[in-house]
């Protein structure tokens, strides 16, 4: 036999355990409170209509102006209505009457600036115009009273939502059960169950609304993601598409180009030795242009690609990029000043791609030229400066298509830095960048 043992929580202090009812309750007392009270009066204007709907995007430029006020004029309409009404239709003198249908006038246009406050208003409003009544009018709402409350009562819903205008007809529903029920006495007719029933028929018809309103913004939203998706996968797909071709064509030609300069000393007998170094460094390049292209094609096949552990290029490593630039014939200096000091890894990368794109814009345009890499280390940054003599004619220069530049101006700008870029007036060409890094974020340890 199993036996099983029930414990029941009980709450900090002692108190009892609320049944599920009162907690009901409570929840339904707070959403009253919400709704109906909190902030009551607050000033919330009335917004005006959009214009870019299926028929107010035909018309002219000045009636669509004008078309903007349109729920404006509506309320304002149905308010001269309910003055029409109250004239016509409330009990007593002129005074009284013209007194209480300029009530239902301005409890109305209340609505358009401080719309739940306009319904306690036209709740306080009725039991005083129904003072003016005789025994032979409509209790507990006279005419007046009967379209002012069903015409704030269908404003309100409209401008809040479909809990508030629940509150609203429970608060009404109430007030005129307990007007029939206690002051009904020398009343002929009686008008609460009409005007509960006319009234809920109007607000479940905005409650639809509502509901149709909100089905269609969830999916105008849901078109939209669904829109940026497809987009996102187009882009995706093109770009796998370009790293394939990429890959195809650029690694297999930098595969051959590693094969021939591994192979290329084997088939000279007793190659001199600065033959062999130089077809190891072409072998040593190729094999690094290879590991890089896998790299950035990573980065293009997938939007959560993830890097590879192997470290990223720094300032640090510098030194062996100016020895391949010097294998490859270009005469180099490197300057550094200020104090060496550990930098963010974004700065150290684009400082390192910068200094090599612009050597390698100077091997391609100005063959035979010599060139300065100068490093300064100040305060509040990283200065660099590129520059390189005029070609000797020696070899052709290649003519480029500025991508280099471009793409330097672009880690610069990535980083909130500062570049110039021009000839000299040597004719050489100089680039300058430097690149900022805040002295919260900048470590203070000095490189051994």
């Amino acid at each position: 036999m199993t036996e099983t043992t029930q414990t029941q929580t009980t709450p900090a202090g002692g108190a009892r355990p609320r049944s599920p009812e009162f907690q009901l309750a409570k929840d339904a007392l707070r959403g009253l409170r919400q709704d109906l009270f909190h902030d009551a009066f607050a000033y919330r204007p009335l917004a005006r209509m959009r214009v870019d709907g299926t028929v107010t995007r035909m018309l002219p430029d000045r009636p669509k102006e004008r078309a903007v006020w349109i729920p404006h004029a509506v309320v304002v309409a149905a308010g001269l209505l309910a003055l029409l009404i109250s004239l016509a239709g409330n009990g007593g003198s002129d005074l009284p009457q013209l007194l209480t249908g300029l009530l239902s006038l301005a409890t109305i246009l209340l609505t358009l600036v401080r719309p739940v406050g306009a319904f306690w208003v036209s709740m306080a409003a009725t039991p005083v115009t129904a003072l003016f009544g005789d025994s032979w009018s409509d209790w507990p709402w006279l005419p007046g009273s009967f379209a002012t409350h069903l015409v704030v009562l269908t404003v309100v819903a409209l401008r809040t939502g479909p809990r508030t205008a629940a509150w609203m007809w429970a608060v009404t529903a109430a007030y005129g059960v307990l007007a029939e029920f206690f002051f009904s006495g020398g009343h002929y007719y009686t008008n609460t169950l009409p005007f509960l029933f006319v009234s809920a028929l109007v607000l479940l018809l905005v409650t639809v609304w509502h509901v149709r309103h909100e089905a269609a913004r969830k999916v105008t939203a849901q078109q939209s993601v669904t829109a940026h998706e497809r987009s996102r996968r187009t882009l995706l797909e093109e770009r796998t598409t370009i790293a394939r071709e990429l890959h195809d064509v650029v690694a297999h030609h930098m595969s051959v180009v590693a094969i021939q300069a591994e192979a290329a000393p084997y088939r000279v007998e007793n190659p001199p030795p600065e033959l062999e170094y130089a077809f190891a460094v072409i072998r040593e390049n190729a094999v690094v242009a290879l590991s890089e292209l896998r790299r950035v094609l990573g980065v293009v096949r997938a939007e959560d690609y993830e890097a590879p552990d192997a470290p990223q290029p720094r300032l640090a490593d510098l030194d062996r990029l100016l020895e391949n630039v010097r294998d490859a014939g270009l005469r180099v200096d490197k300057a550094v000043t200020g104090a060496v000091r550990e930098l963010p890894q974004g700065v150290e990368l684009s400082a390192y791609r910068i200094v090599q794109e612009a050597l390698s814009n100077s091997l391609r345009h100005a063959p035979g030229a010599e060139a300065r890499v100068e490093i300064g280390y100040v305060l509040g940054g990283l200065g660099l400066r590129i520059v390189n003599g005029p070609a000797t004619g020696l070899a052709k220069p290649s003519v480029g298509a500025g991508h280099g530049i471009t793409g330097m101006r672009e880690r610069v700008t990535m980083l909130d830095g500062e570049m110039t870029s021009g000839t000299t007036d040597e004719g050489g060409f100089e680039v300058a960048v430097f690149l900022p890094v805040p002295a919260a974020t900048a470590p203070a340890e000095e490189r051994p």
